[in-house]
């Protein structure tokens, strides 16, 4: 494995856990040791003079090192994909392919429920450059096809949105893309690359902020774009390149470690998440963190999920927004493409004021007031201030909170949540 491209090693029936602790211990990135070594370089001595100007080699720091192809193979393992680019943020992950692909005059269609970045990268930048950017409603499915223009050429989705939690229906989306040679696009950062295979279902590219899930620990920032093309990912990484973005190695160690706990810590996400969830709709008011991935992922997915339920049967709660939930308007289709969920959903209130909103998240004692999600701390916003919607109407009323579940025990998040909204009366 090469350049951050795939390979079939024999290891396709073996559990992501595994693979994950097994992948990029190649003496070559090891140097003998258990983990790949930390190779900060701006120049690189090559071995031959045929191979200072050898394609994808590691002769330049910013073409990549030893510790950047170990993430690579990491990640590859995540998203089950053939090749893998690296960029600093999950921001530049997003944008990238607008970049790579739509040129002055283009036209490109994103779904109306991405991340708000994202969406501002559109409207401020894309503008500024001649393109035109059309947001269109997420749950559109084939009927896309209507709005592809021979202009058109990049669809870009979120499934779920990171605020709204729709689920799209990617391979009809992929299918009318593919006819009319649009490249597609899913920010799968959501999924954590775990329980979501875009690329699978048809999609051109999946992008992720490793910032968030595979990361795990709120510490740094990194973004990664994944295809099964060739033609494709060079168009990425001649983009990535020509831009001079560059990742640190540190920052490159630092998700790798994190990236190998993955699956066990979304479990957990997912399991919390859904309890704390459930309860409040009763309420009467980039290399260390990706070995630890699917620990991680195992466990945001089963906190949230149990704090999910439990929002969903509390009094003060409206609407609880997540995909797992049965009578989730997505359900249908998250059962059909995902096989789990993580730590991140939202939850209307019946709340009438700002005020009280306010003063609910307040007193909050174990969610932070921040944004992001997928590190170890559980987080919480008030998304009304920053909703942004052209193509359609969110279907609720009420105050908008989104929670990010993290590792803590969801009996106690859920007496957090108890107490915060009993102040309410």
């Amino acid at each position: 494995m090469t350049s951050g491209s795939g390979k079939d090693s024999g290891k396709g029936k073996q559990a992501l856990g595994t693979r994950l602790s097994h992948a990029a211990r190649d003496r070559k990135l090891t140097q003998g040791g258990v983990n790949p070594v930390v190779q900060r370089a701006s120049t690189v001595i090559v071995e031959s003079a045929a191979k200072l100007f050898e394609p994808g080699g590691w002769t330049y720091g910013r073409h990549g090192t030893a510790t950047h192809e170990a993430l690579k193979q990491a990640l590859l393992e995540i998203e089950d994909a053939q090749h893998c680019a690296l960029v600093p943020s999950g921001l530049l992950a997003c944008t990238v392919p607008f970049i790579a692909f739509a040129e002055a005059g283009a036209h490109v269609l994103v779904a109306d429920n991405v991340y708000g970045p994202t969406r501002r990268w559109c409207d401020r930048t894309m503008s500024r450059w001649g393109c035109e950017t059309e947001y269109f409603d997420p749950t559109i499915g084939g009927d896309i096809a209507k709005l592809i223009r021979p202009t058109t050429r990049v669809i870009f989705m979120e499934s779920p949105g990171s605020m709204t939690f729709e689920i799209a229906d990617a391979p009809a989306v992929a299918a009318a893309a593919k006819a009319r040679n649009v490249v597609t696009v899913m920010d799968n950062t959501w999924a954590g690359g775990v329980v979501y295979r875009p690329l699978d279902l048809g999609f051109d590219l999946s992008v992720q902020a490793n910032t968030k899930y595979v990361s795990g620990g709120a510490d740094v920032l990194n973004g990664s774009i994944f295809a099964n093309s060739e033609p494709l990912i060079s168009r990425i990484k001649e983009t990535i390149a020509d831009l001079g973005l560059n990742v640190a190695a540190d920052d490159a160690y630092a998700v790798l470690r994190g990236a190998r706990s993955l699956p066990l810590r979304m479990e957990r996400h997912q399991e919390s998440a859904l309890t704390v969830a459930k309860w409040l709709a009763t309420h009467p008011s980039v290399l260390r963190g990706a070995r630890s991935l699917p620990l991680r992922m195992e466990r945001h997915q089963e906190s949230a999920l149990t704090v999910a339920k439990w929002l969903a049967t509390h009094p003060s709660v409206q609407r609880v927004l997540h995909p797992a939930l049965e009578d989730d308007p997505g359900h249908a289709l998250w059962k059909r493409d995902f096989s789990g969920s993580s730590g991140l959903f939202g939850i209307v209130l019946k709340l009438s004021s700002t005020k009280q909103v306010h003063a609910f998240l307040d007193a909050l004692e174990l969610f932070g007031l921040g944004f992001s999600y997928g590190g170890f701390e559980s987080l919480v916003i008030h998304c009304d201030p920053q909703l942004k919607r052209t193509a359609t109407k969110p279907a609720f009323g009420g105050p908008l909170i989104r929670l990010s579940v993290g590792l803590e025990d969801s009996a106690d998040l859920i007496a957090d949540l108890d107490q915060a909204l009993t102040r309410l009366g």
